[in-house]
């Protein structure tokens, strides 16, 4: 599970994506403080608690580094960064029934292009396991060698 490196001075655009998900009624937003027990609930009901734990501390910044996609205000997926650790995306995650319609792209590009706009010229996804090649070909991420476990060799629950 290694992390993967992105340049975020070359991001796609996210304008017509966007704009097709808003067709199908599926708005991707960036969440406010008010928004914090709904996604952070959502988070912990549909992922894990390390998730849920990690998406809670982007609420801590001003604005808040989580995105979500809501389809009749219900929240259907959500993705984070500078949770972990400073530079980092994710987590990320978006419910099985939505899979496959672009939303976890849309709120992959999101977060990178906030991170951008934020002052990074780079960001580093964390622990990527089943989405190697969807990193890769999305936004031309590459695996940094020998980076697992990575900023997570302290957690208290690794193994």
């Amino acid at each position: 599970m290694p992390d993967m490196l992105v340049k975020l001075y070359d991001l796609p655009d996210n304008q017509e994506l966007l704009g097709k998900l808003k067709a199908q009624g599926i708005q991707i937003k960036r969440v406010l403080t008010a928004d914090k027990d709904k996604v952070v609930d959502f988070v912990s009901k549909h992922f894990t608690t390390n998730w849920s734990n990690e998406c809670e501390c982007t609420f801590a910044r001003l604005p808040v580094n989580c995105f979500v996609a809501v389809k009749d205000k219900q929240i259907i997926g959500f993705s984070c960064h500078d949770a972990v650790v400073k530079n980092f995306f994710g987590p990320t995650g978006v419910l099985e029934d939505y899979r496959g319609l672009g939303i976890g792209t849309a709120l992959l590009l999101e977060s990178l292009h906030a991170m951008r706009n934020d002052g990074y010229g780079y960001a580093i996804i964390g622990w990527v396991d089943k989405a190697l090649q969807f990193y890769q070909r999305i936004v031309g991420a590459v695996v940094i060698e020998d980076s697992f476990p990575g900023v997570y060799r302290d957690l208290i629950t690794l193994d």
